[in-house]
């Protein structure tokens, strides 16, 4: 099944979402057993820590799975940028503090991934921006990266963000927390967060953060993947 095709089958269970968070102390959810859904974490030259924070996306994944009807793998795999692999995954998570090298194979690579249905997310971990922003913006030139409007639904697919930007998990540079996107033909396939970081509070075992901080960070992340599996805007 396509990418696309899945996210037509998944919409069907996002529906009954508010069914499960009004009843979640009665019985987590775990997931089916086929476990539609499977993330890769992108590994890239360049001498950038691609590794860091491993447990971000497992506490993330299983954070997801206890709350709402995702057919989500517990497990992710790692991936290079460059491998035809990446075609086997409906999102891709890309982090890091330092550089990243993309030649031109690799870059057709990921952007043949978008066209055919797949979706990037770049969380700035501090010390990437100025390596990856560029990149971003290479992929469809012909596109803008431009900041989400406040009203975005990835700020209500699941859990309100009323204020209409991302968690501030950590400090930085001080800036406000911002969450820039590219599109292509009208769908959203590249999200990058700046000066946010939620991924340091998805690995709250790795960073003594604040619990309210851990949880927004977390429940972006649920409509992160909601809004990257299910929709076609």
């Amino acid at each position: 099944m396509t990418f696309r095709g899945k996210r037509q089958v998944m919409r069907i269970f996002i529906l009954i979402i508010p069914f499960f968070l009004l009843f979640s102390d009665i019985k987590a959810y775990s997931g089916s057993d086929d476990h539609e859904f499977r993330i890769a974490r992108v590994q890239y030259r360049g001498g950038g820590d691609w590794y860091t924070t491993p447990t971000a996306l497992t506490n993330l994944i299983n954070y997801a799975r206890e709350r709402i009807p995702l057919s989500l793998d517990p497990e992710y795999d790692d991936v290079h940028i460059g491998s035809s692999d990446i075609h086997n995954y409906p999102l891709l998570y890309l982090t890091g503090h330092g550089n990243i090298d993309v030649n031109q194979a690799e870059m057709n690579n990921l952007r043949r991934y978008l066209e055919n249905g797949g979706f990037l997310y770049v969380d700035d971990d501090y010390g990437l921006d100025e390596f990856i922003r560029p990149i971003l913006m290479e992929i469809f030139p012909d596109e803008e990266f431009v900041e989400l409007p406040h009203d975005h639904p990835l700020y209500n697919m699941v859990y309100e963000f009323p204020e209409g930007r991302p968690p501030k998990v950590h400090e930085h540079d001080g800036k406000p927390p911002q969450a820039f996107g590219v599109h292509r033909e009208g769908r959203l396939v590249v999200l990058y967060t700046y000066e946010s970081n939620p991924a340091d509070g998805w690995a709250y075992d790795k960073h003594d953060n604040p619990e309210e901080i851990v949880e927004a960070a977390l429940q972006f992340g649920v409509n992160l993947l909601v809004y990257a599996f299910t929709s076609e805007q």
